[in-house]
């Protein structure tokens, strides 16, 4: 997969590891799986999968899910994550991302910073990265607060 003018390895682990949480979706309703990997400012990597609920709201996503997996083990500090995502058993889709949700955007704003924590997202042939700035533009945050 290319990313565009930069060296990918980064990019490329970070897939690989989504790729491999993804598996495990709970997603009996959607069939829509979606796996995560984040990345924190030490190099430790985080998995997490979405998993539905049949009231709806109980679900998480995956991108959540790896972040309050890192939080609870005392990680606050993220550089990057990855996101990929599609219909169960089905090969991704080029053209089509899967991007993260308006409340994991939220989430990535409390644990990241904007300015360069690094979004990667891909169809299965290219990978594009965005900056969570980006993808939430005006964004509230910890600093809103001070």
């Amino acid at each position: 997969m290319k990313l565009c003018g930069q060296d990918n390895t980064e990019a490329n682990r970070l897939i690989e590891s989504a790729k491999e949480a993804r598996a495990f979706a709970y997603t009996p309703y959607s069939s829509f799986t979606v796996g995560a990997a984040l990345l924190t400012e030490t190099g430790e990597v985080y998995t997490g999968c979405n998993i539905e609920n049949a009231a709806f709201t109980p679900g998480n996503c995956a991108e959540r899910t790896a972040i309050f997996k890192a939080v609870s083990e005392g990680k606050r500090d993220f550089t990057a994550i990855a996101i990929v995502g599609g219909k169960e058993g089905e090969e991704l889709t080029e053209g089509t991302f899967c991007a993260p949700c308006g409340v994991c955007r939220q989430v990535m704003m409390e644990f990241a910073n904007p300015e360069t924590f690094r979004i990667y997202l891909t169809d299965g042939t290219q990978v594009r990265m965005y900056l969570l700035k980006e993808l939430l533009p005006l964004a509230f945050g910890p600093k809103n607060l001070e």
